[in-house]
């Protein structure tokens, strides 16, 4: 989607006292919020500290807004609330090579072959989309924010670099867009820089912010931890409403093909995603995933 809102300023921090080349790292995420037209505009500072983790919490405390960070390996990362985080997508190697119906409770749900079109229209970090292009079907990963937005594409150019992800990463298309607008405009006559390749997909997958507190057992009160990316997102994003949701839900169901489906990711004791019964759902103790078919 085009962005013709003011610029956004974001600071970006990195440190003087280790070897690591800076440039390059800038002008790559110069290049790819020109390419993006993300708007922002990097505020790139020096400090002579070392990045501790210390020295990141009084930085968040000094701007009390998100930072980007370049570590001293040149890992981009972003800092929110005393947070830092990155989508480290190496770190998902092995469960990404060994990802199938068997092992990954998101793939049963959503039942991929080589020929689907999948859009995860809440990328985040963009864990699950690995897991869906490791499928071979092709993922357009939609994202609001345009710091969420742009980490995510520096991370696909990173990752690109490697031999071994190459063939995984051309099945992954990042876009800065709000979902509910992106889905509404995939009908619409005049499609913005062709970044709606298509009108429907086989399945839409969502994986909305909720309450924190959706973690919790009914019975016990008591939840899983919650990780450091989920907590991240949690202070850079708004869990949507029901009528948000109900609006989601129909767009999203009139934008698969018959057949298709709709997946929503639910903390195993959450409400149903716009009070709406699912057709099919597949759960363990954490995690839920409720599929809605369009039957047409």
């Amino acid at each position: 989607m085009s962005h013709t809102t003011e610029a956004t300023y974001v600071p970006i921090v990195h440190s003087a006292s280790v070897s690591i080349e800076v440039a390059p790292v800038i002008q790559i995420l110069e290049q790819l919020i020109e390419a993006a037209n993300l708007s922002l505009k990097l505020q790139v500072t020096s400090i002579e500290r070392k990045l501790s983790q210390k020295v990141r919490q009084q930085l968040s405390d000094e701007y009390q807004r998100p930072v980007f960070i370049i570590d001293d390996k040149g890992q981009l990362s972003l800092l929110t609330h005393h947070i830092s985080v990155a989508p480290d997508w190496k770190s998902l190697q092995r469960r990404v090579v060994s990802a199938g119906r068997k092992s990954e409770m998101l793939l049963q749900a959503c039942k991929l072959t080589d020929q689907s079109q999948v859009l995860d229209a809440t990328a985040g970090f963009g864990h699950d989309s690995l897991i869906l292009a490791s499928t071979g079907a092709q993922v357009t990963m939609l994202e609001r924010n345009p710091l969420m937005a742009l980490l995510l594409m520096y991370e696909q150019h990173l990752m690109s670099q490697q031999a071994n992800w190459q063939k995984l990463m051309v099945r992954l298309k990042v876009v800065c867009a709000d979902s509910a607008q992106f889905m509404e405009a995939l009908s619409a006559a005049n499609q913005p820089e062709q970044e709606v390749s298509h009108s429907s997909y086989d399945v839409i997958y969502l994986d909305p912010m909720f309450p924190e507190n959706s973690y919790e057992n009914a019975a016990t009160g008591k939840g899983a931890k919650v990780g450091k990316h989920m907590q991240a997102l949690h202070h850079i994003a708004q869990p949507p409403d029901n009528t948000e949701e109900q609006r989601l839900l129909t767009l999203a169901l009139n934008k698969v093909v018959p057949g298709g489906r709709v997946v929503v990711k639910r903390p195993a004791a959450a409400p149903l995603f716009a009070q709406s019964n699912p057709d099919e759902s597949w759960h363990n103790d954490v995690l839920r995933f409720d599929a809605y078919f369009n039957k047409a």
